[in-house]
């Protein structure tokens, strides 16, 4: 097959399964979602991604019905069908499906959703530039939720702008994170600097596979806050997220950025990079 979806154990092609009207995420968005990429029929840093999934169901108090290791095996047996063996994965849990009504049972249980289609990782050493914004949204940007208005609107203004991403601070100045990525950078002390998982970002895999890559090579990490002014005087800005595992940013609002310590950026998505080849060999 080209593609597959699934829905509550329907399986058929995107563009012909349905879903009922009264399932609240069509109301409210009320669910959670995640993604990751498949190589060769194997996804990259499932059991990570589906942790993150629970995490944010259970944080929202959503129940999911299956085990993480029912939840691999469909997705495992779906990728299987499906041609190209470089697929996109996404995932989501929406609450329940019932009559438009705020409350919900208690013992509501959630509607799993899976769709896998061709489509590869972009390339680790692509250059991209940004523009910045203040970050608006609400202050539970640690769950994954279906909510993205925010993200959309911002996605849509970096495009505008003619830029890869929107990098979001909040007011006086500390950077947060992306419209969809995270945001890190090499300091001046020559660190991998990274906001810190509280409530304003998400908790990303690809950020943590860079940690755990600078590790690996000795390069110390900070995961303290940063400034806009720290930011636009570091030696690198990275940008991160699971489609784009840490790409340099060039430039942000007009403005040329990093390339400073280009050896050192290089050793890092090249350790990210390998680990991805190695993990996702059939």
């Amino acid at each position: 097959m080209k593609n597959l979806a699934y829905y509550n154990g329907k399986f058929g092609p995107i563009d012909e399964l349905t879903v009922p009207f009264n399932d609240r995420v069509h109301f409210f968005g009320d669910g959670v979602y995640d993604v990751t990429y498949v190589r060769d029929r194997v996804p990259f840093a499932l059991d990570e991604h589906l942790d993150r999934l629970y995490n944010s169901a259970r944080l929202l108090d959503i129940r999911i019905p299956v085990s993480k290791e029912e939840f691999a095996a469909t997705i495992m047996e779906m990728s299987a069908k499906v041609d190209s063996p470089d697929q996109f994965l996404y995932l989501q849990a929406s609450r329940g499906t019932q009559p438009r009504l705020h409350t919900y049972p208690e013992d509501m249980t959630a509607n799993l959703w899976i769709m896998i289609k061709p489509q590869k990782v972009k390339d680790v050493f692509t250059e991209v530039k940004a523009i910045t914004a203040e970050d608006t949204r609400f202050f539970h940007c640690n769950i994954k939720t279906l909510n993205l208005i925010p993200a959309v609107m911002y996605a849509q203004q970096a495009q505008r702008a003619g830029v890869f991403e929107t990098i979001l601070y909040r007011k006086p100045d500390r950077v947060t994170e992306c419209a969809h990525a995270n945001v890190h950078i090499i300091n001046q002390n020559n660190e991998f600097q990274t906001a810190p998982t509280d409530n304003l970002i998400l908790p990303g895999i690809a950020r943590a596979h860079l940690i755990k890559a600078c590790r690996a090579l000795g390069i110390a990490v900070r995961e303290e806050p940063f400034t806009l002014e720290e930011m636009m005087n570091a030696k690198e800005v990275i940008i991160s997220s699971s489609s784009a595992f840490g790409l340099r940013c060039v430039e942000i609002d007009g403005q040329p950025v990093g390339g400073k310590a280009a050896e050192q950026l290089r050793a890092i998505q090249q350790w990210v990079l390998d680990e991805y080849n190695d993990t996702t060999r059939a």
